[in-house]
């Protein structure tokens, strides 16, 4: 009987294993270094399980940015509609929000899971934790760093599905890193995406406004503008709104040295209405009552006014109306890989054939967050995930076949 291994026990990783099981009589080993399966994905639910989004196709596939090209025949083959359906054929029944987003009806990823653990069991899936990959030995089989010492797997075939760099408490280090460029394979550097950013707050600011969620506003960084809300932080900003814009930001922070965050703190008025209520008398009003009334301006929003604006700006009713709809917010930072919602770069599709399959190493094929792409949160993460796990266990499927054939 042949043999095949996946490493990495999230969600491209068990699908890999889901494909395998139903298309010929293996045996199949998952082996993950943490103690239990899932663990990105459980810690990912617990807000709340966004599944997939259902948008139409096009604008869907628009969220995968420069790698749409390469990822857009994974999602054709199984993309949000057919991620439904499987889930639903795990007996979990999804609902689509009023955002696009699609749930479960139970918000929660564990039963998921369980259903489709106790389904990956029966079909004969073998599972091994506490299974830390080392790479290869000299003759070919898999190294791995266990409980009781190190042991060795000799397989057929292969799927790497070991995650990002973010999270590693959970499992996702990036240690496979040195490992594959060890042997020649192509790998962008790893980056945060999804992230937030540091602020050069005062200290004033982010002892008075740390943990407050600034909304709603407009955000824009150059071609990119999408209204929502965000929180600062005693360092910088995150949130929702922040991560949307995080690749923006982070290239733009790459390639210059800088970044600048533009906020319409009043997106529901016009610049000229606001020029037109701040420009009316104040009477004994205080500038912050003043702003309050004719702006509906307070709180966080009149403190990063404060915080950003010079003090002239205060004097000059236009100039105050157009800093509310485009107050300019430096960042200067990155926070760091590891509290990172997701990771950008990775193996390169350069390295890879159309079916993930490593064009260095025949027969070890690669899936997941591990691959150099990314994506926004709102469901587009786990389905480019399970497209690219179903994919990589289809392509291996293939691959056995035309090897016997010969």
């Amino acid at each position: 009987m042949r043999r095949v291994a996946i490493i990495g026990g999230g969600p491209a990783g068990l699908m890999a294993a889901e494909v395998l099981a139903a298309g010929q009589d293996f045996e199949i080993a998952v082996f993950d270094a943490m103690p239990s399966l899932g663990r990105k994905f459980l810690m990912a639910g617990k807000g709340g399980m966004n599944i997939t989004h259902a948008e139409p196709f096009p604008d869907f596939v628009a969220r995968y940015g420069s790698r749409r090209a390469e990822l857009e025949p994974l999602l054709a083959s199984f993309g949000p509609q057919a991620l439904r359906e499987w889930i639903h054929g795990l007996g979990i029944a999804t609902f689509v929000g009023t955002s696009g987003r699609v749930f479960p009806t139970e918000m929660k990823a564990a039963p998921l899971l369980r259903a489709w653990l106790h389904r990956l069991r029966a079909a004969g899936v073998h599972f091994h934790v506490r299974q830390r990959w080392l790479g290869w030995t000299a003759s070919g089989a898999l190294r791995f760093a266990t409980p009781t010492g190190e042991s060795e797997f000799a397989a057929d075939a292969v799927i790497l599905a070991l995650g990002g760099g973010s999270w590693a408490r959970l499992g996702s280090d990036g240690a496979w890193v040195p490992l594959l460029a060890g042997r020649g394979i192509e790998i962008t550097r790893l980056r945060p995406a999804n992230c937030g950013f540091d602020v050069a707050w005062s200290p004033y600011f982010s002892e008075r406004f740390a943990g407050q969620p600034v909304k709603p506003v407009i955000a824009v960084v150059g071609e990119h503008r999408q209204q929502g809300e965000f929180n600062i932080t005693a360092s910088g900003i995150e949130g929702g709104l922040i991560y949307a814009m995080s690749a923006a930001l982070r290239d733009a922070l790459e390639k210059d040295g800088h970044a600048v965050l533009s906020l319409d703190l009043a997106p529901g008025r016009s610049l000229a209405r606001l020029t037109a209520d701040l420009a009316l008398p104040r009477g004994r009003d205080s500038l912050a009552n003043h702003l309050r009334r004719r702006a509906g301006i307070e709180g966080v929003k009149a403190g990063l006014l404060r915080e950003l604006c010079r003090p002239e700006t205060f004097n000059d009713m236009p100039a105050l109306a157009a800093a509310l709809k485009a107050l300019p917010l430096p960042v200067v930072a990155t926070r760091p890989l590891d509290e990172a919602i997701s990771t950008a770069g990775g193996v390169s599709f350069a390295a890879l054939d159309e079916h993930l399959m490593l064009k260095e190493l025949p027969g070890v094929f690669c899936a997941g967050e591990m691959l150099d792409w990314e994506a926004p949160t709102g469901g587009y993460l786990l389905t480019g995930c399970l497209a690219s796990g179903r994919a990589a266990g289809k392509g291996l499927l293939d691959w056995l076949a035309c090897r016997d054939s010969r």
